[in-house]
């Protein structure tokens, strides 16, 4: 194993195999030990896009909102599902798909393209230029307003579906997607994710789609392991501690040294993180 590897895989709490009922079980306690230690939140926000990661953090988010409410008898414990539109995207039936596979205790749709356009033409009156890729962080930023508002109406809590495999390489918006108040996959890979959806009984092309983040306008859909430049598949295995391919390990090391600061809050002077 290499020496990097092995400090990311210790790091990440990546298991080499898991039981996905054990672990399913273990994201659904996580969740209402949270709530109930805040007893002032009666309600779990997230953000569904209609791929695996939501899909996976929002079926749980029921099943622990389900249990709440079994056990305290208390039927203001909801669980909030939320599209985020920018304008009308292509897999907004995956998303409805989604939606009824959790059995979502509430919907909510928040369209998101006004107020990022508004935001792009704010900040370009300053004689800036707002790139395409810099939007589409703006975009990722007005989601996590947007379910944030929606926690604040409801005394709620944020979920973020972030995982090792996305963790690793750092490939999510910060203080967009990267901003949450709790996120119950962490530690788990993609495999092991769509193992936990597939024990959960989750139709069959809500964890097969190529994954995307489909925030850029020039390159609508691109998928993440095009953008990445190296495949899930590949990212799965080093958290395992197999072995894999230099070139894809090497591409693996550089994303996570260059994105380490996604991975840390903000930096204070007493932080050794920028000397």
């Amino acid at each position: 194993m290499r020496p990097l590897q092995k400090e990311i895989i210790e790091t990440l709490c990546v298991k080499e195999t898991i039981d996905p009922q054990v672990e399913i079980r273990r994201s659904i306690d996580f969740m209402k030990e949270y709530l109930k230690k805040h007893p002032f939140l009666k309600s779990l926000v997230l953000g569904i896009s209609g791929g695996q990661d939501s899909t996976l953090a929002g079926k749980l988010a029921q099943l622990a909102i389900t249990e709440l409410r079994e056990e305290t008898n208390d039927a203001s414990y909801q669980f909030i599902a939320v599209r985020l539109p920018y304008g009308q995207q292509a897999d907004e039936q995956d998303a409805l798909d989604a939606i009824a596979f959790m059995q979502a205790d509430q919907t909510m749709r928040v369209n998101i393209q006004a107020s990022s356009d508004q935001m792009v033409l704010a900040v370009e009156a300053n004689d800036v230029t707002i790139s395409d890729f810099n939007k589409g962080n703006i975009k990722a930023r007005q989601r996590m307003i947007a379910q944030y508002a929606i926690a604040g109406a409801c005394s709620g809590a944020v979920i973020g579906t972030d995982h090792a495999a996305e963790a690793i390489t750092g490939f999510y918006t910060k203080f967009g997607d990267g901003g949450a108040d709790i996120t119950p996959l962490w530690r788990l890979n993609k495999r092991q994710g769509r193992m936990m959806l597939q024990y959960l009984g989750a139709p069959k092309h809500l964890y097969q789609k190529t994954p995307t983040a489909d925030l850029e306008e020039n390159r609508p859909a691109l998928p993440d392991e095009v953008a990445l430049g190296v495949t899930y598949d590949q990212i799965d295995d080093y958290l395992e501690g197999k072995e894999v391919a230099k070139q894809a390990a090497e591409k693996i090391e550089s994303w996570y040294l260059k994105t380490q600061h996604k991975r840390h809050l903000p930096i204070t002077v007493y932080d050794e993180f920028w000397k």
